[in-house]
């Protein structure tokens, strides 16, 4: 055993206990709390921003979305595509074909899950669900859930690769259609 002079061992108790505190309280990340959330709330605030249906440019700030350049892998309805190019397509294809023929729609997310695992990268998972009208102006909603992984480059949150789920259409009300009619 080694023996420090009597004035010595508070300080070296302290010294040990200031270290376990400073690598728990960063945690397995290497960030403290506040950063933590931080991190979490710049990720949450560019999807929020982007996926905005009241203001206008929709396309254009989902597509801010991706990096400009490097690899981008997303997965969506059965399908990969893995250039920023294919990624535009399939959002000026979603945008125009569907999008736009929704009347009065509100993108609205349900719950976010971030984990915010190094202080250039985190991993997200959220639901959401667009409420709206259809072009005949009856109610409809799209739903899904989506995980994608944000990296930081150049000061900026960009998805390097994501997936994408839509939640199946509930069947159609058929309370309210007219009988068929009857053969006698």
């Amino acid at each position: 055993m080694i023996h420090y002079p009597h004035g010595m061992r508070p300080i070296l108790r302290w010294a040990v206990v200031a270290s376990v505190l400073g690598c728990t309280a960063t945690g397995e990340s290497g960030l403290s709390p506040g950063q933590t959330a931080a991190i979490k709330e710049e990720v949450e605030k560019s999807l929020r921003e982007a996926y905005d249906l009241s203001k206008p440019n929709v396309a254009e700030r989902m597509l801010s979305l991706y990096p400009q350049s490097g690899p981008v892998v997303s997965a969506a309805a059965g399908t990969v595509v893995t250039s920023r190019d294919s990624l535009a397509q399939g959002i000026e294809y979603f945008w125009n074909n569907v999008g736009r023929n929704m009347r009065s729609p509100q993108w609205i997310w349900d719950r976010f899950w971030v984990d915010v695992t190094s202080p250039t990268s985190a991993v997200v998972t959220a639901t959401y669900h667009i409420p709206h009208r259809d072009p005949r102006n009856r109610p409809h909603e799209i739903a899904g859930a989506m995980t994608a992984l944000f990296e930081k480059r150049g000061g900026k949150w960009v998805i390097i690769q994501e997936h994408l789920s839509d939640r199946p259409a509930a069947p159609e009300d058929t309370t309210s259609a007219e009988p068929a009619h009857q053969h006698q």
